[in-house]
């Protein structure tokens, strides 16, 4: 709680270092050491040399707590990966500094990181504590610093115990605050492939888009439709489904299951990406693109929320329609009268909630005045409505949208 006050007013990333105090058997509160991440330990002389503890004792507490740091571990990494902190300046904040053993293991877990700089700020600590931290940390900021500390609760109003559910709240509310991103990514996925990455603050959703033939990441229609996305706060990744080589060859162009299997390595790759894991994902397809949508959105392990077809060839997953579950949006043009057809006949053997949406008066690529707009809004909606909340609504819905 205290470090996250202080990420809120630098805008900064928000990370928990896990490390576990080596406590005296019948003072727990005073420190012989501490474990951390990454195999640090601890051992405070000071503290040892004024206590009488066997060596069975000592052992018995670092095997107790060593576990309980395997446990917190797994709680917290397995689905917050760390904060990639190699070259970067890290702040490393505790409520406050007893015999500091804590703070000196988050340091040094810092440092093995390959934290370029490690700032090490507490509200409260004994006047006489900085210069046996100066060894693990690059800066000490301190606000009180009185000439006794009997305990660092004594200084606060509240010192309950924090509980891994207000830890874990605070971290998501931290990385809420400071998700903010517009940049150009190359994301190794067996080969590398260009994306442009575009995550709003507080975004809470992701939209992939998987374009069809003869198109890119550059694409003027899904670049307009991603910043209707953007705007209404939800992030985006545009990204080339194929290299240069491979778009040479029109088999790979129609090819939707190894289209389906290179973004099932997207997706995967933004599941492991620092802060994107997190988002509630979905799929905008375009044309063939669209049935590579499907297609992934079938294989239940993605987690995809939702699926936005626009003038897509559901036609070509046909084997895995069936298997789709999560809600899925057609958008068409009124006079592309073929591709409404097939979209039509998906529908009719989708099990999940589907709905199509015809815009008045547009063809195939939406060329008409005022067609895009149309499809923007139309995905807008429907990504703010199931990737932001959950509703169930009657299977197989035909509407117009007006101009």
């Amino acid at each position: 709680p205290v470090a996250f006050e202080v990420a809120r007013a630098l805008d900064a990333p928000l990370d928990v270092i896990l490390v576990r105090k080596l406590g005296v058997p019948f003072q727990t509160e005073l420190a012989m050491g501490a474990v951390g991440e990454d195999g640090v330990r601890i051992i405070n002389e000071d503290v040892m040399s004024s206590v009488e503890i066997s060596d069975e004792e000592f052992d018995a507490v670092e095997l107790h707590e060593q576990r309980e740091l395997r446990k917190r571990i797994h709680h917290y990494r397995t689905v917050r990966p760390a904060v990639a902190l190699e070259g970067k300046c890290v702040i490393v904040v505790d409520d406050g500094i007893a015999t500091g053993a804590t703070a000196r293991a988050a340091c040094q877990v810092a440092r093995a990181r390959g934290a370029s700089s490690v700032i090490l700020a507490v509200p409260v600590a004994p006047a006489d504590s900085q210069e046996s931290l100066r060894d693990v940390a690059d800066e000490y900021v301190v606000v009180f610093e009185p000439d006794h500390l009997g305990s660092v609760g004594e200084f606060y109003r509240d010192f309950g115990q924090v509980s891994d559910d207000e830890a874990i709240r605070c971290l998501d509310l931290g990385r809420a605050l400071t998700l903010s991103v517009d940049e150009n990514v190359l994301m190794d996925v067996g080969v590398d492939l260009s994306a442009h990455l575009v995550v709003p603050e507080r975004a809470k959703a992701m939209v992939i888009f998987v374009h069809g033939s003869g198109s890119s990441r550059h694409s003027a229609r899904n670049r307009k439709v991603a910043g209707v996305l953007n705007e209404a706060g939800i992030a985006t990744l545009l990204f080339d489904l194929l290299t240069i080589e491979e778009e040479r060859s029109r088999h790979n162009v129609f090819n939707i299951e190894m289209l389906s299997d290179r973004l099932n390595k997207v997706t995967k790759w933004i599941r492991n990406r620092n802060h994107l894991g997190e988002l509630t994902l979905g799929y905008f397809g375009a044309s063939t693109g669209a049935a590579a949508a499907l297609w992934s959105a079938a294989n239940s392990q993605l987690g995809i929320a939702t699926v936005v077809s626009r003038g897509g060839r559901p036609d070509l997953a046909w084997e895995r329609l069936g298997d789709v579950r999560c809600p899925t949006l057609f958008i068409v043009g009124s006079e592309d009268d073929e591709v409404v057809t097939l979209n039509q006949q998906a529908m009719g053997v989708m099990h999940c909630h589907t709905h199509l949406s015809l815009v008045p008066g547009a063809t195939h690529l939406f060329e008409e005045p005022g067609a895009l707009d149309n499809v923007a809004e139309l995905a807008r909606d429907w990504f703010l409505k199931h990737l932001l909340s959950q509703g169930s609504e009657p299977h197989g819905e035909v509407t117009t949208r007006r101009s």
